[in-house]
C-alpha cells in the first residue's frame, strides 16, 4: 500500500480503519525493511499521527499496532524527530512500564512543567508483555541512533525507572523479552553517558543490582542445587548475562584506578564469587560460551585486585584442579582462553590482551597463581638447543609475541613472563634470551641487570640437569647452546686489525649521519643513550663491560 494512503487511513482517527492500514505497513516492512529518501517528510508524519493515538486510549490490537509502527519508524536515523521529544518519550517509556519524571513542555509547545514524578509507567496486574517489548524496542532504537533522544531519557531520569525493574529479578511476572531489553536499554544509556554510567553505579548501587540480576540468570542455587551441578546455560540465560555483563563493565570502568572502601569491597567480592561461575559455566555452543567467558575476563580486569582472591577460596573437590591445595579452576579456565586466542592469532590487542593482563596482575598479587602459571608457562628449562622463541608450548608462542609489530601486545606478553620470572633479569634471560628481553629491560633501565623486587617470595629458581650442564655454552643474546665459531679476525695483523676497525667505525657513522640507524651505548643508570664516532672508536678498541665513559674509569 502507498504510504500516503496509510497516512490518509491513519489521519481519519477510526481505530479499526487505521489499525488495518499500519497492519498492512508493518506487514510490508517485515518483508522488505528499505526506506525510500523521498518519502522521509511523509514518514515523520506517520510517526508523528502515531504518537498522537498512543496518547489516548486504544483497543489491545490497535496498540499494539502502533507501537510496531513506531519500532519499525525508529530504525530509520534520518526520521527520528518525532520520536525525540520530552512527551514522546514519556508516551513510551509509559506504555514500557518504565516510572519517569514528569516531561518538560517540548519547545513547540505551551505552558510551564510539572513537578517531577508525574508521569508514570504504572503497569496492571496483569500487563501486556508484548506492548512492554516493543515500547522498550522501540527506546532502543531511538538511543542508538540520536544523541538527542540521550539527553531527553536523561532529562526524565529514564534510568532511574529502568532500575526499579530491574530490582524485581525474581518476579515471575516479566518473561525474558522483557528482562532482555530492559537490560539492552541499561547498556545503551550507560555505554554512552559518563553521568547516567555514576548513577547507576552510585546512586542506584548498579553493583549490587547487577549482581543480583545476574545470579538470578544463572540459576545460582536455584531449588536447591549447587551451582558446580547446573546444567549448561540456554541461549536466553546467555543473552541476558551478555548484557548484565557488559553493563557491569561500563559501570566499573574506572574502579580499578580509585581506593575502594570496605561496602564496595565487600560487593566486588560478592560480584567475583558470581563471575567465577560465569567462568565455569558452559552453554549450549561452543562459540558463546567463549563469548561468555570473554565478557566475564573484560569485567574481572576493572574489579579491584584484592577482592579477586575470591576466584581462589572455593574449596578443592573431585576433579578440581589443585595446586599447593588451592582450587586453580579458574585460572586455568583463564589460561586455556588466553592460548586459544593466542592460536587464533587475529585481533589479539582486542582478544588476547584482557586475559593477558588479568593473569599478569593477578600473578603479581597472588603468589599461589603466580606459581601455578608459571608451572604451566615456564617449567623447568630443559630444552637448550633451540632458540626461546622456536616450538610450540606456551613459552615459545609467548616469546614470539615480544617482538610483535603491535607495541601493546608485545609489552604484555613480556610483562607476563617477566612476573611469572618474579621480575628476576637474570631468570627472565634465561627463559627468553637477552635478545628477547632486551625491549622490556631498555624500558626499565634494568639492561645492566638488577630486579627481582621484595615483592616477591624468596623461593629460589630450579634448574634442571641440562641446564646445569649446559649453562657454560649457553649464548645469553639468543638463550641456547651455539656452536663455537671461528675467530674471523684469525690471522690477521694488528695493522689489518686497525684498518678493520676504522671502515666499521666509519660505516656506523655513515648510516648514522643518513639517520638509517643510531648506535647506542649503555649508560650508568642501565639506560640506552646515543654514541657519537668518538664513543664508537673508543669501544671497538677497549671494548669493556659498562660502555658509557664513566664506567670504563671505574672499571679500570
Amino acid at each position: 500500500m502507498d504510504l500516503n494512503v496509510i497516512i490518509q487511513q491513519v489521519e481519519t482517527g477510526d481505530q479499526d480503519a487505521a489499525l488495518a492500514a499500519l497492519q498492512i505497513f508493518i506487514k510490508e516492512k517485515n518483508q522488505c525493511f528499505t526506506f525510500s529518501k523521498e518519502e522521509e517528510a511523509d514518514r515523520e508524519h506517520l510517526g508523528e499521527l502515531v504518537l498522537g493515538f498512543l496518547d489516548g486510549e486504544l483497543q489491545p490490537s490497535c496498540l499494539l499496532a502502533c507501537l510496531e509502527t513506531v519500532r519499525i519508524l525508529s530504525r530509520d536515523k534520518d526520521c527520528l524527530s518525532p520520536f525525540i521529544t520530552s512527551s514522546a518519550f514519556a508516551t513510551l517509556a509509559r506504555h514500557a512500564g518504565i516510572t519517569v519524571a514528569s516531561a518538560k513542555p517540548d519547545h513547540n509547545q505551551s505552558g510551564e512543567g510539572q513537578e517531577s514524578g508525574g508521569e508514570g509507567g504504572d503497569v496492571s496486574e496483569n500487563p501486556d508483555l508484548e506492548v512492554i517489548v516493543e515500547a522498550l524496542k522501540s527506546i532502543c532504537n531511538i538511543l542508538l541512533h540520536n544523541k538527542t533522544g540521550l539527553v531527553v531519557a536523561a532529562e526524565l531520569q529514564l534510568m532511574r525507572g529502568v532500575a526499579e525493574r530491574l530490582k524485581q529479578c525474581h518476579d515471575s511476572t516479566w518473561n525474558h523479552e522483557v528482562r532482555f531489553f530492559d537490560l539492552r536499554l541499561t547498556f545503551l544509556l550507560t555505554a554512552q553517558d559518563v553521568d547516567i554510567r555514576a548513577q547507576l553505579a552510585q546512586d542506584l548501587h548498579g553493583i549490587s543490582l547487577l549482581g543480583n540480576q545476574l545470579d538470578a540468570t544463572l540459576g545460582l542455587w536455584s531449588e536447591g542445587i549447587p551451582p558446580e551441578e547446573l546444567a549448561p546455560l540456554t541461549r536466553q540465560q546467555t543473552e541476558r548475562a551478555y548484557e548484565i555483563l557488559k553493563i557491569l563493565f561500563n559501570i566499573t570502568f574506572d574502579t580499578a584506578k580509585r581506593t575502594v572502601d570496605e561496602e564496595e569491597a565487600a560487593e566486588y567480592r560478592h560480584l567475583s564469587a558470581i563471575l567465577r561461575h560465569c567462568l565455569l559455566s558452559s552453554t549450549d555452543e561452543e562459540e558463546r560460551t567463549e563469548e561468555l567467558h570473554s565478557h566475564t575476563v573484560n569485567l574481572l580486569g576493572n574489579l579491584p585486585l584484592p577482592c579477586l582472591d575470591v576466584l581462589l577460596m572455593p574449596k578443592v573437590q573431585h576433579g578440581s584442579i589443585e595446586y599447593m591445595g588451592i582450587n586453580m579452576d579458574t585460572v586455568n579456565v583463564l589460561l586455556e582462553l588466553m592460548e586459544k586466542r593466542l592460536d587464533r592469532g587475529n585481533k589479539l590487542k582486542e582478544t588476547l590482551l584482557p586475559s593477558l593482563n588479568l593473569l599478569t596482575e593477578s600473578s603479581r598479587t597472588h603468589r599461589e597463581t603466580r606459581k601455578f602459571l608459571r608451572s604451566k608457562v615456564l617449567p623447568p628449562l630443559r630444552d637448550v638447543r633451540n632458540r626461546p622463541e622456536v616450538g610450540n608450548s606456551l613459552r615459545n608462542k609467548l616469546v614470539r609475541l615480544m617482538t610483535d609489530i603491535d607495541t601493546d601486545v608485545k609489552n604484555c606478553a613480556a610483562e607476563f613472563l617477566f612476573v611469572l620470572c618474579k621480575e628476576s633479569v637474570s631468570r627472565f634471560i634465561k627463559y627468553t634470551g637477552y635478545g628477547n628481553a632486551a625491549g622490556l629491560l631498555a624500558a626499565r633501565g634494568l639492561l645492566r641487570g638488577g630486579g627481582h623486587s621484595g615483592f616477591y617470595s624468596g623461593d629460589e629458581d630450579s634448574e634442571t640437569e641440562e641446564y646445569r650442564e649446559a649453562k657454560a655454552q649457553i649464548n645469553p643474546v639468543t638463550g641456547v647452546v651455539e656452536e663455537e665459531q671461528p675467530n674471523p679476525m684469525e690471522g690477521m695483523t694488528e695493522e689489518q686489525k686497525e684498518y678493520e676497525a676504522m671502515n666499521l667505525v666509519n660505516m656506523f657513522d655513515k648510516l648514522s649521519r643518513n639517520n638509517v640507524i643510531q648506535p647506542m651505548q649503555l649508560g650508568r643508570d642501565g639506560k640506552m643513550r646515543e654514541m657519537n664516532a668518538k664513543d664508537l672508536n673508543k669501544q671497538i678498541h677497549n671494548p669493556v663491560l659498562h660502555t658509557d665513559e664513566t664506567d670504563s674509569e671505574e672499571e679500570a
